[in-house]
C-alpha cells in the first residue's frame, strides 16, 4: 500500500522528529536517497553533467547536498540558484566543496570554472544563457524549485528554467514533487516541471498520486527519513499487486455459487441492450457464481452469457442474490424509479451506476444499512452535489469525500485517475487506468465486475478499489484500441491469485 499524508501532518511529522535528532540529520538521509536514486537512473555517475535547480526552500537544499554528493563520485555539477541571497547555506557550501559550478539564475555569470574546466558561460552571456546552456548539456537534472508547499504556479525565471528543461532531452528528477505541482491536489496552474521520477520524501503527498500531477511526477520512489512514527492516519492510500491479491477471494473445495457469490444485475433496455451484457461479462469475468439478469434485454443477454439467469419479472422474484447492480442503461422513465427503488431496499450490498444514479432516491440511499456503492463520473458527481461539473474536476479529492459523507455510501469517482471514498476513512487512489478505458460501455463492465465482488464478501470500499484495479489492469492489457466486451475477457487474465477464500 502507498500511504500519503498532507503537507501540513508532513510537517508536524518533521518537527517532531527534528527536535529528537541532531540538526540536519532529515536532509542528510533525504540528500543520500536523492543521490541514490540520480545514480541509479544514471548507470555511471563518473563524468556524467548533473544540474540542480535549487529554490530558498528545503527542496533546493536536498537538491544541493544531492548535487554535492554526486561530486563527490565524479560527476560534473552545477548549481542554479533561483535565489541565492536565500540559498540553503549549507547545501550551497557542499556544492562549492565538492568543486561544483554556481550560477545565479537571476543575475550574470557563474563563481567558479565548470567541473569540466571551461569557464562559466560565454562571454557577454547573460545568466539566463548559462542556465539554459547548463541544462542543455546535461545528463540529469535536478528539480528542487519548489517544495511542497509551494502555490498558485511557477515565477517567471522558473517557468523559464521549466521550459528549458522541458527542451534538453536530459532525465529530469523531481525533489518531493515535481515543480508547479499542488501537493494536495495534484493541479497545475500554468507550466510545471515534467520530471522522468520524483523522489519524494517520509511519505507520499496526495497531489503526486492524481491526475494531471500523475503525469508530471514520473516513476514516484519513497526515500524513508524516519518520520513514520509521527505521521497521523493517511488521508490517502493506492493499493498495489500485493493488497490486491490479499483481498481478493478464491475459492476453496467447499465453494459452491452461493459461497463465490451470486450477483443480480438490472440494467439495460431497449435503447441499450448492451449495457445489459457489458454488466454481466463484467460480473461473471470477475468471478462470481452466477448472475441472475433482471430486466428487458434477457434475449441479448442470454445469447452472449448461456450461463446468465435471466428474469422479465422484478427484482424481488429473481431469486436468491448476495448483490445487487443497478442503473447501467436503463433509461429513466418511471418504470426504471421504480426498479432502483426496489434494489435500494433490498438487504444486500447494491451498486447504482449512470442512469441509476438520476432516478435514485437519495434518502433511500441514505437509509441503508448494508453497503452501498455509487460509481458517478464528474457530470454524475455534479448533479448529486448540486455543483458545476468543472468544480468537481477541479477538486477532486475534495468532492468524492463530501459526496461519501452526504450519501453514506462508498463512492467512486471516475475519471483519468479513480478515486474511492467512504465516509470516513483515507480515499483510496488508482494508480492502474490507462486513457483507453475511455470508451462506451467501460463503466458497465466496471459496474459488473465490482459487483461480482461485493457478492463474494468484500466491504464496499475493497470491492470498489478492487475492481478499480482489476479494470485498470484489464485495459492495460488489451490490444488497442479495443472495446468493453474486450476489456471484460482480459480480467481473468490479469487477476493476481488470491490468498483467502470463501
Amino acid at each position: 500500500m502507498r500511504y500519503a499524508h498532507s503537507v501540513e501532518a508532513v510537517r508536524a511529522a518533521e518537527r517532531e522528529l527534528m527536535a529528537r535528532v541532531p540538526e540536519g540529520t532529515l536532509m542528510r538521509r533525504a540528500a543520500g536517497g536523492l543521490a541514490a536514486a540520480c545514480a541509479g537512473m544514471l548507470g555511471r555517475v563518473y563524468g556524467r553533467r548533473v544540474v540542480a535547480l535549487a529554490g530558498s526552500g528545503d527542496n533546493g537544499g536536498d537538491a544541493l547536498y544531492a548535487l554535492a554528493l554526486l561530486a563527490r563520485r565524479g560527476a560534473g555539477v552545477t548549481a542554479v540558484l533561483l535565489a541565492p541571497d536565500r540559498a540553503h547555506a549549507g547545501g550551497l557550501a557542499a556544492v562549492r566543496a565538492a568543486g561544483g559550478r554556481v550560477i545565479d539564475a537571476g543575475a550574470g555569470g557563474s563563481d567558479g570554472d565548470a567541473a569540466d574546466g571551461s569557464q562559466g558561460g560565454a562571454a557577454g552571456a547573460s545568466a539566463g544563457d548559462a542556465a539554459g546552456a547548463a541544462i542543455a548539456r546535461a545528463d540529469l537534472v535536478l528539480d528542487g524549485i519548489v517544495g511542497i508547499g509551494g502555490r498558485g504556479g511557477l515565477r517567471p525565471d522558473a517557468v523559464r528554467l521549466a521550459a528549458a528543461v522541458r527542451a534538453s532531452g536530459a532525465a529530469v528528477v523531481a525533489v518531493d514533487l515535481p515543480s508547479g505541482v499542488d501537493a494536495e491536489t495534484g493541479e497545475t496552474a500554468g507550466e510545471a516541471v515534467r520530471a522522468d521520477a520524483t523522489v519524494t520524501f517520509g511519505t507520499y503527498k496526495p497531489g503526486l498520486l492524481i491526475d494531471p500531477a500523475a503525469q508530471y511526477a514520473g516513476a514516484p520512489r519513497l526515500v524513508d527519513i524516519g518520520i513514520g512514527p509521527y505521521l497521523p492516519a493517511p488521508v490517502a492510500e493506492a493499493l498495489q499487486d500485493a493488497d490486491v491479491a490479499a483481498l481478493l477471494p478464491a475459492p476453496t473445495g467447499e465453494s459452491d455459487k452461493y459461497r463465490r457469490g451470486v450477483v443480480g444485475v438490472v440494467a439495460g433496455s431497449a435503447r441499450y441492450p448492451g449495457a445489459a451484457v457489458l454488466a454481466v461479462s463484467g460480473a461473471l469475468r470477475g468471478g462470481s457464481g452466477a448472475v441472475r439478469y433482471v430486466g428487458s434485454a434477457g434475449d441479448a443477454v442470454i445469447a452472449r452469457f448461456p450461463e446468465a439467469l435471466v428474469s422479465a419479472g422484478r427484482p424481488s422474484q429473481a431469486g436468491r442474490v448476495q448483490a445487487w447492480v443497478a442503473g447501467p442503461g436503463l433509461g429513466r422513465e418511471e418504470d426504471a424509479r421504480a426498479v432502483v427503488a426496489e434494489v435500494l431496499a433490498a438487504d444486500v450490498p447494491v451498486l447504482v451506476d449512470a442512469d441509476g444514479l438520476a432516478v435514485a432516491d437519495r434518502e433511500a440511499i441514505r437509509a441503508r444499512r448494508a453497503p452501498t456503492v455509487l460509481t458517478p463520473h464528474a457530470g454524475e458527481a455534479a448533479a448529486l452535489l448540486g455543483v458545476d461539473r468543472a468544480d468537481v474536476e477541479a477538486r477532486r479529492l475534495e468532492h468524492v469525500r463530501r459526496l461519501a459523507r452526504e450519501l453514506d455510501a462508498v463512492v467512486l469517482l471516475k475519471g483519468s485517475t479513480t478515486l474511492i471514498a467512504a465516509p470516513d476513512g483515507p480515499v483510496r487512489i488508482n494508480s492502474t487506468g490507462t486513457a483507453w478505458l475511455s470508451t462506451a460501455g467501460s463503466g458497465d463492465v466496471l459496474s459488473g465486475l465490482i459487483g461480482s465482488l461485493l457478492a463474494a464478501g468484500l466491504g464496499g470500499r475493497d470491492a470498489a478499489s478492487v475492481g478499480a484495479y482489476l479494470h485498470g489492469l484489464a485495459g492495460r492489457a488489451a490490444p488497442v484500441p479495443f472495446g468493453a466486451h474486450e476489456l471484460a475477457d482480459r480480467i481473468p487474465l490479469v487477476r493476481p491469485e488470491g490468498t483467502g477464500g470463501r
